[in-house]
């Protein structure tokens, strides 16, 4: 089984919270990362394991073995069970673990029962980082990171991303909440396909899918709350150009964006005319995802004056301010990092990166111009610098 990064931050986090809850998409790996800490589970989707739980019960919460609840979102009346049973005994740490598959109504149960009393971690798809063999890395960005969709072992890519869409679309998203018909919720997956790595227009959106722009805002927090999208927000610098306002939208997972838009192999993804936002969304969640499996808060922010002046990453550690500009291309000249630099010190960056396919990385620590696995290396070894 390959090893999680994010596992460590788990078992520090259970050491000091009574409960933690591992989120994450469907499909992501959460489950059989749970099972390898050997605790009582529950499939809180499944009515007979409910039973269960519920005859169970007191004797699970006296007992000393871990409970992992996975789906906790789907069965509400755990959560005040769960409160009494922490409330009896608030010095006993690492007695729960929740997997839920949705965020957004899993929070809500969260800030009514459990505020306080347990811990968010988020479990991405495979990182480039966690892949041991060369072949399943450079697969990576053409077929995703779910384990099941290709990235492991060819051949389930684009079906299995279609159908796990599809289901979303048909089961979970309304079971989740999502008022939408599936047919519209797919129609609006294929055009957040291809607006990946674009500024989001609610308004054109809706225009285009009969629906007003606060249904199709409304919606949109519904696919980011599944872990599909990931709404990138423009840094406010105080300086005299207009800055663009409005948010960038990113697929999270690269295979599944590249299903959508029918993308077959790494040949016919390099002759797509937006293959290069689809490098930048590859290189954003990357790095995201690298600093959420290692517990770093950063504040994620992309940059964008209205004389194009721009970064496509923004990272706000609290001390240190790291500009990230993104580059399809092996061979990165002098004039890219010219660039990179006239906008960093438009926001005072401390650190700036080129991150490109060079073969050849060049700089330092604080100004660098390299490929993606030497800049996530640069972001694992930084931390003593950016959280002291």
């Amino acid at each position: 089984m390959i090893k999680r990064t994010v596992q460590r931050e788990l078992l520090e986090r259970l050491a000091i919270y009574p409960a933690v809850a591992l989120i994450g998409p469907r499909q992501c790996g959460k489950t059989t990362l749970a099972q390898t800490l050997d605790g009582a589970y529950f499939d809180l989707e499944q009515e007979a394991e409910r039973l269960r739980l519920d005859l169970e019960w007191d004797g699970l919460a006296a007992g000393k073995d871990l409970v992992i609840l996975d789906e906790a979102q789907s069965w509400p009346e755990v959560f005040p069970r769960l409160r009494g049973a922490i409330d009896q005994d608030r010095k006993r740490m690492g007695r729960f673990l929740l997997l839920g598959s949705v965020s957004l109504s899993l929070m809500v149960h969260v800030s009514e029962s459990l505020a306080g009393r347990l811990s968010l971690i988020e479990l991405a798809p495979f990182l480039l980082s966690e892949l041991r063999t060369k072949a399943s890395r450079e697969r990576r960005w053409l077929f995703g990171g779910y384990p099941d969709g290709g990235v492991l072992k060819p051949g389930q890519y684009p079906r299995w991303q279609l159908d796990y869409l599809a289901l979303l679309s048909q089961r979970d998203l309304p079971s989740w909440g999502l008022p939408a018909r599936p047919q519209t919720t797919e129609r609006m997956l294929r055009m957040l396909a291809a607006l990946h790595g674009q500024t989001w227009n609610a308004s054109q959106v809706g225009q285009s899918l009969g629906l007003s722009y606060q249904t199709v805002n409304s919606y949109l927090d519904y696919l980011v709350g599944a872990f599909l999208i990931r709404r990138l927000q423009p840094y406010r610098a105080n300086i005299k150009k207009r800055l663009v306002k409005s948010p960038k939208v990113y697929w999270r997972d690269s295979g599944l964006v590249h299903a959508l838009l029918n993308v077959s192999d790494q040949r016919a993804l390099l002759a797509q005319p937006w293959v290069g936002a689809s490098w930048e969304g590859y290189v954003i969640n990357q790095a995201l995802g690298e600093l959420s499996s290692l517990g770093r808060g950063v504040g994620a922010y992309y940059f964008r004056t209205s004389d194009r002046h721009e970064l496509d990453l923004v990272l706000d550690f609290g001390k240190e301010l790291w500009a990230i500009e993104v580059k399809l291309s092996s061979s990165p000249g002098p004039a890219d990092m010219s660039r990179l630099d006239k906008a960093a010190d438009m926001i005072s960056a401390s650190r700036r990166f080129l991150v490109s396919q060079t073969s050849r990385s060049s700089g330092d620590e604080r100004r660098a111009s390299c490929n993606l696995a030497s800049f996530l290396k640069l972001l694992r070894e930084s931390g003593s610098h950016t959280t002291e």
